[in-house]
C-alpha cells in the first residue's frame, strides 16, 4: 500500500479537516472552576471592604488563608504574577531605605550575597507568604503604597506602577475599568517600538550626525553564511562598518540565555576575521541578565566594550562614538 500522498492530498487534509479552534473539554472544565474560584474569592473581599471598610488585614488574610489568594489580589490590580516575581527580586537586591521599610525586609531577607542571587520560583515565593507573616504585610503594603516609593517610581514603567493603586483595592468603577484596559493593550504596549530601549541608541546615533545600518554585513554572508546574524545598529554603513552594536535587552529570564551568548560569542570571532578595524560593542542590560550570572559573563566576553542602558552608560557610549568619528 502506498502511503505517500501527493502535496494537493496533503494540503486539502489541513482545509478539509480543520478544527479551527483546539481545546479540551475537560481541561476547559477544570479551568473555568478556577476562574469562578477567582471570581468569588473577590467577590468575597468586596463584600467584606464594604461591610468593614478598606483594611490591609483583608489582604494579608487574603494571601495568606486563600489557595488562590495572591492571584486574585494580582488579578484585582492587573499586575501580572511574573512582574511581582521580578519586583520581589529587584527589592532583594536593592538596599533602599524606604523600599526596605515598606516591605519589611529584614524581617524576612537573609541573604548573604545579595550580587549572586537568583530569581524565586513560584512555590518559594507562596512559602513564603504562608510562614512569615512580615513578607505578607510587605506584599500588601506594595499594593496599598508602593507607587507613593521614589525608588519604583524611578524603576518600575508608569504603565506598571499605576497598577499599584489603593483605588482598585477599593474595586471604584472607574480604576477596574483602567485595569480591563491595561490588561487589554499589554501586547500592544510591549510592542511598540518607541518603547524599545534600542531608540535610544539611535537617538544617539542621530544627534551626533551619524548614519547606520541594519542587517547582515558583506563579508560574513559571503564567507560564514551559516553563523552569520543580522546586526542591530551598523555604523556607518555595511560597506565601512566602524562600529557594529548588538543590544541585548531582558526584562526576563529565559533558557535561550546561554545559547543566545554562545552566539555572540561566536560572531565576535567572525568580526575579528573579517572587519579587524572595526570595534564591536554590546548593550546588555535588564533584571533578566542580572539575575543569570553565568550567563551573563559570556556574553559580555563577546564584547570589546558593555554599556547598560543607564544615563551614565548612554553618555559614554556617545563619547565612544565620539572619539571613533571625529
Amino acid at each position: 500500500m502506498n502511503m505517500m500522498k501527493s502535496t494537493e492530498q496533503k494540503f486539502q487534509t489541513v482545509i478539509r479537516k480543520n478544527t479551527f479552534y483546539f481545546f479540551n473539554p475537560k481541561f476547559e472544565e477544570y479551568y473555568e472552576g478556577y476562574i469562578n474560584s477567582l471570581k468569588e474569592t473577590l467577590l468575597n473581599v468586596k463584600n467584606r471592604i464594604e461591610t468593614e471598610g478598606l483594611k490591609k488585614e483583608i489582604f494579608e488574610e487574603l494571601i495568606a488563608e486563600k489557595e488562590n489568594g495572591l492571584r486574585a489580589l494580582l488579578a484585582l490590580s492587573g499586575f501580572s504574577n511574573e512582574y511581582l516575581k521580578r519586583l520581589t527580586t529587584i527589592i532583594r537586591i536593592v538596599d533602599n531605605e524606604e523600599l526596605n521599610k515598606l516591605v519589611y525586609k529584614e524581617k524576612w531577607y537573609n541573604e548573604t550575597n545579595p550580587h549572586n542571587i537568583s530569581e524565586w520560583s513560584d512555590t518559594t515565593i507562596q512559602r513564603l507568604i504562608k510562614k512569615n507573616k512580615y513578607f505578607r504585610k510587605g506584599i500588601v503594603n506594595l499594593f496599598f503604597e508602593g507607587a507613593s516609593i521614589r525608588f519604583l517610581a524611578d524603576t518600575i514603567p508608569l504603565f506598571e506602577l499605576k497598577k499599584l493603586s489603593i483605588s482598585k483595592l477599593k474595586f471604584e468603577i472607574p480604576e477596574m475599568i483602567d485595569t480591563l484596559v491595561r490588561y487589554k493593550e499589554k501586547g500592544s504596549y510591549s510592542g511598540k517600538k518607541k518603547n524599545n530601549p534600542e531608540i535610544l541608541i539611535e537617538e544617539i546615533i542621530n544627534n551626533l550626525g551619524l548614519t547606520f545600518e541594519t542587517g547582515d554585513l558583506t563579508e560574513l554572508i559571503e564567507n560564514a553564511p551559516d553563523n552569520k546574524r543580522t546586526m542591530d545598529f551598523i555604523i556607518p554603513n555595511k560597506k565601512n562598518p566602524i562600529v557594529i552594536v548588538e543590544s541585548s535587552y531582558l526584562a526576563t529570564t529565559s533558557s535561550g540565555q546561554g545559547d543566545k551568548s554562545k552566539t555572540e560569542i561566536s560572531i565576535d570571532t567572525l568580526i575579528k576575521e573579517h572587519y579587524p578595524n572595526a570595534t564591536f560593542v554590546g548593550f546588555v542590560d535588564g533584571i533578566g541578565w542580572y539575575v543569570r550570572k553565568g550567563d551573563l559573563k559570556r556574553m559580555v566576553s563577546a564584547y570589546e566594550d558593555v554599556f547598560t542602558f543607564h544615563k551614565d552608560e548612554l553618555k559614554r557610549f556617545e563619547k565612544l562614538l565620539i572619539e571613533k568619528f571625529k
